[in-house]
């Protein structure tokens, strides 16, 4: 019998399902693949949506997802740990227990509260539960414009006030925060890299003309898969943020709605 190959490095995703297949944990995994991770998944929620919105959403029970964690975490080596769409305190208390008692070497936090369609992803008491829990277990934390002002509840107009953003949500306890500025006005994105010294690392690229599902969770995934991989944090972010951008640029529309889906594996940094 053949011996089995020596496995890819294993990462892991905490999030929700998207039954449309464009963002969440189908997005993940899908970026996990891409590039060459085995990807782990843990299951905060089924949704039921597509390219036109958002029409219903289960929780998974506290119990499920506790037993979701502790059957990857016993079994496998996890690299690296990605968290999506949480959805409810209860839930973010969950994951931020057993990321407190495993210690994974790398956390990305991407705290996801508002689907592409507007639909709200997350319930009464979240963003403060992820601003006093999970984000000082972020190694690294990804928030778009609208999550940083959430987060931390004052408006970011525009490229200072990204930075001056970023170094705020340092400030509640991440290591490292990418402050993602597609929200803001401008023919070119800026995105923010305050890493763990403080040091500032910007990315900028041209803005493609395509109302992209799943970039944000793309993005994260993608970085997580890189760290697993062995890259430096300032090397994952810059492969990760060229992988969405190649992603998108081969996007497809598989709906009726306007959004169109990323080609993660046309995208793959090989």
């Amino acid at each position: 019998m053949p011996r089995a190959r020596k496995p890819p490095p294993l990462a892991l995703t905490i999030a929700g399902s998207d039954s449309g297949g464009g963002a969440g944990i189908q997005a993940d995994l899908r970026s996990f693949a891409a590039l060459a991770v085995h990807g782990l998944s843990a299951i905060t929620a089924i949704t039921a949506q597509n390219t036109r919105g958002v029409s219903a959403i289960q929780m998974a029970s506290p119990a499920v997802l506790q037993a979701q964690l502790d059957a990857v975490f016993d079994d496998f080596t996890i690299a690296a740990v990605k968290t999506g769409m949480l959805g409810t305190p209860v839930s973010v208390r969950t994951v931020a227990r057993c990321i407190a008692a495993r210690k994974p070497r790398w956390v990305v936090v991407d705290p996801v509260l508002i689907a592409t369609t507007g639909a709200a992803l997350a319930r009464g008491g979240v963003v403060d539960t992820i601003r006093r829990l999970l984000v000082p277990l972020a190694h690294l934390l990804t928030p778009n414009v609208p999550e940083a002002e959430q987060l931390l509840d004052r408006r970011i107009a525009d490229r200072a006030g990204l930075l001056d953003a970023a170094h705020a949500l340092r400030g509640l306890g991440a290591r490292a925060v990418l402050l993602k500025g597609g929200h803001l006005p401008g023919r070119r994105v800026h995105d923010v890299l305050v890493d763990s010294d403080g040091s500032v690392h910007w990315f900028s690229h041209s803005r493609v003309g395509i109302e992209g599902h799943g970039t944000g969770c793309s993005l994260a995934a993608a970085i997580t898969a890189l760290l697993a991989r062995g890259s430096s944090l300032d090397e994952a972010v810059a492969g990760a943020i060229e992988f969405v951008h190649r992603a998108l640029l081969l996007a497809y529309r598989p709906g009726r709605g306007t959004l169109a889906v990323l080609d993660h594996m046309g995208a793959r940094l090989g």
